[in-house]
């Protein structure tokens, strides 16, 4: 089984592309090393906040893109020439159901973050839509592309805000779940491949890289790349599984919210500010948050408009509390 249509024959060829097999190979070991670090992270034996931002939230991004570019060039190997409507249905039937299995699975597990439109969600959506570029002009395609990866950077709508939309892309809040890949901007990618795709059959590059036929050593890889949906299906609840039984017997020191919440705070205020204005900012929104008593709605993951509006003006009022102090020190 695989997470996306077959690598087919390039029309006018007999051979398959190896190439993306092992592509794909690797992109979903990657993926597997973010997963087990993200366990980690969850088992509290890594600092909170250490696969959302940074490297390990550039990596995650390319791991996805990596996966949705393929799904568009897939899309063109497999119906390119014409649309095998069988094949088609039945690998959309088989995601969708896998994406299914992942949202309730994941409502029980962590209820709080749960799964509603993850990268299998994506995929299926987005296989469905594709099919409606197969015919336009590469170039075109490609232009498509870069609007859909570029909207969501200028357009973010509060009528987009109600949990039934949240799949879009285009809403003004960031949907709390573990694993969101939202119509806007990831089907860009998706085209993006797909318009790759149709530039190289024009070029001969596909039929060049039908050619290549790589050594023993791209087995494994040729193995879990011509399974991803099995492999996708499957890795994450054994290394999950792993870690909780890991942590059984040597369980990570228990942290307090308290905690948990400066550390988290730091290394999100650090990507855009210094450590020294971070520790006092971090210092001051939690000081407030457990004066007023709404830590809790924080976890709680509240998306009220209300509280969202009173979040924002807390960090207005933090930040300029905190400049103000440091200006009043000397600190920069």
């Amino acid at each position: 089984m695989t997470i996306q249509t077959p690598t087919a024959p390039v029309p006018g060829q007999t051979r398959r592309i190896v190439a993306i097999d092992v592509v794909r190979g690797i992109a979903l070991l990657a993926m597997a090393s973010y997963h087990f670090t993200w366990d980690l992270e969850n088992f509290h034996y890594t600092d909170p906040g250490l696969t959302a931002f940074g490297w390990w939230k550039f990596y995650a991004r390319c791991i996805a893109s990596t996966f949705l570019f393929l799904v568009g060039v897939s899309l063109f190997l497999a119906h390119g020439k014409q649309i095998r409507w069988t094949g088609f249905w039945k690998r959309f039937a088989m995601v969708a159901a896998a994406a299914i299995a992942i949202s309730v699975v994941t409502w029980f597990v962590t209820p709080g973050g749960f799964i509603f439109f993850g990268i299998l969600h994506e995929i299926a959506i987005a296989s469905l839509l594709g099919l409606a570029f197969l015919r336009l002009p590469a170039l075109l395609t490609l232009l498509v592309a870069a609007v859909v990866i570029a909207v969501p950077f200028y357009v973010s709508l509060e009528s987009f805000d109600h949990p039934w939309l949240w799949w879009v892309g285009l809403s003004a809040i960031n949907p709390r779940s573990n694993d969101y890949v939202p119509l806007f901007p990831w089907f860009g990618v998706v085209l993006a491949g797909l318009g790759a795709a149709k530039l190289a059959s024009t070029s001969g590059l596909l039929g060049r890289l039908a050619s290549l036929t790589p050594g023993r050593w791209a087995n494994p890889l040729l193995f879990i790349g011509r399974h991803s949906l099995a492999f996708y299906l499957i890795h994450q609840p054994l290394l999950f599984g792993c870690v909780w039984l890991f942590s059984q017997v040597m369980p990570a020191p228990a942290e307090t919210p308290q905690v948990e919440f400066l550390k988290t705070c730091q290394v999100s205020c650090e990507q855009t500010r210094n450590a020294t204005f971070c520790s006092s900012y971090c210092g001051c929104m939690l000081q407030t948050l457990q004066g007023e008593g709404s830590l809790d709605r924080l976890y709680n993951n509240d998306q009220t408009a209300d509280f969202r509006a009173h979040l924002g003006d807390l960090a207005g009022s933090c930040t300029a509390q905190t400049d103000e102090k440091l200006d009043e020190g000397g600190t920069q």
